[in-house]
């Protein structure tokens, strides 16, 4: 999970012996300091997230403007910057900017954490994506499709910190049926488009990188996001499609 509130405990004897074999760390991003993470985003969100030309005022109505500014306010978001946000962007910060004033915390999630861990036996993380490719998720999508994100964003940004509190609930007893209503049915349900890029389309790649890592030695540690292993394209699927069985243990 990519953002947990600072207290939650996920660590077992099995993860981290797993950690302690494991020679390699490999996350969706490569480990970039916050410097580093900030000079690789600039220049990309002004290319691909900001749309001063067509600002949201002119895409949503009336009302679904009220909400997009009664959302920004609840955020802490400036309404200057959201106001001419593309829509994919400003969907993305504003589910993330509830998460975040309901205590969830990016530096608490199981990335940053890894990456600590890892860090102190001097093991970088390395990427199986760049930042621009992750990115390209949610910039290939069309307009229509940006704005039927982010009008469902707007719908229920209120209640994002609940449906996390309900989603890492889940992940920590290892529901995989509910979690996979919440993180693969719903995208799919909400975005068509979205779900293939966001997911499928990545979850094969990155099992095309895992099928390369196990021709080599070594152990290495991947931890990706809990929805990429879960539903009928996950990263498992992808790898029993190239001959590779994954257990769950």
């Amino acid at each position: 999970v990519h953002i947990l509130k600072p207290a939650t405990q996920w660590r077992t004897p099995r993860i981290d012996a797993a950690i302690a074999e494991s020679k390699e760390l490999w996350l969706e991003l490569p480990g970039l300091s916050d410097q580093e993470m900030a000079a690789a985003l600039m220049p990309l969100v002004a290319q691909h997230g900001l749309s001063p030309g067509k600002p949201l005022s002119s895409r949503l109505t009336p009302e679904e403007y009220k909400s997009l500014q009664d959302a920004a306010k609840l955020a802490g978001l400036p309404m200057d910057i959201l106001s001419i946000a593309r829509p994919w962007f400003a969907a993305v910060g504003i589910s993330t900017s509830a998460m975040t004033r309901a205590g969830y915390d990016p530096k608490s999630g199981v990335e940053e954490k890894l990456k600590a861990t890892f860090g102190e036996r001097g093991i970088k993380a390395r990427g199986l994506e760049t930042v621009e490719q992750q990115m390209k998720v949610f910039t290939s999508m069309t307009e229509e499709e940006e704005m039927a994100f982010l009008r469902a964003t707007l719908q229920d940004y209120d209640q994002a910190p609940v449906e996390l509190d309900r989603m890492v609930a889940d992940w920590a007893s290892g529901d995989i049926s509910d979690l996979g209503k919440l993180m693969v049915d719903e995208v799919k349900a909400v975005s068509p488009a979205l779900y293939e890029e966001l997911l499928t389309k990545r979850n094969i790649n990155w099992a095309v990188k895992i099928e390369e890592m196990l021709r080599g030695s070594g152990t290495a540690f991947i931890a990706v996001g809990a929805g990429h292993l879960i539903g009928p394209d996950s990263v498992q699927v992808q790898l029993k499609t190239r001959g590779i069985e994954a257990a769950r243990h």
